[in-house]
């Protein structure tokens, strides 16, 4: 029993969605006493499509609240994402939609979130970011396609 409830336990933990590493940021505002606003780009790859690579670029707000976690980051981001190896994965086998990525972007369960939607009859992955917040939501959105194309040996 105990077998179980251990391989139970570390399916769940393998199905988390990617993080992503910061490349750098760059300031937008300038704050003479605090942190200036900025805004950060960000790399991940898809963790269960090898070959597929994102960046995502976001807003993120200066101030005192930044060190601490506290500010709340405006839903301002851009996604690119591209194929960068060979794509082996059976477009049939993924789920119709499944989250790849997720990042808090609020102490208050705010969250940049990105899906993978697998568009079968054309060959393509598409990659739709939003933004989530539990009690009010944001038309926010940024989506980038990536077609998957034979890859030279």
């Amino acid at each position: 029993m105990k077998l179980v409830f251990s391989l139970a336990i570390l399916a769940v933990m393998s199905i988390r969605p990617a993080h992503a590493a910061d490349l750098d940021c760059i300031s937008t505002t300038f704050n003479l006493l605090s942190p200036n606003d900025k805004v950060c780009v960000s790399v991940f790859e898809d963790p269960h499509v090898p070959g597929v690579v994102c960046h995502i670029s976001q807003a993120r707000k200066g101030g005192w609240g930044q060190p601490l976690g506290l500010n709340e980051d405006p839903s301002n981001f851009s996604i690119s994402c591209r194929q960068i190896g060979p794509i082996t994965i059976d477009l049939s086998k993924l789920p119709d939609k499944e989250e790849v990525f997720s990042q808090k972007t609020s102490i208050f369960f705010k969250t940049t979130r990105i899906y993978r939607l697998p568009d079968k009859p054309h060959n393509t992955l598409v990659y739709l970011a939003i933004s989530t917040k539990i009690i009010n939501g944001s038309p926010a959105n940024a989506i980038s396609t990536v077609p998957i194309m034979q890859w030279p040996h």
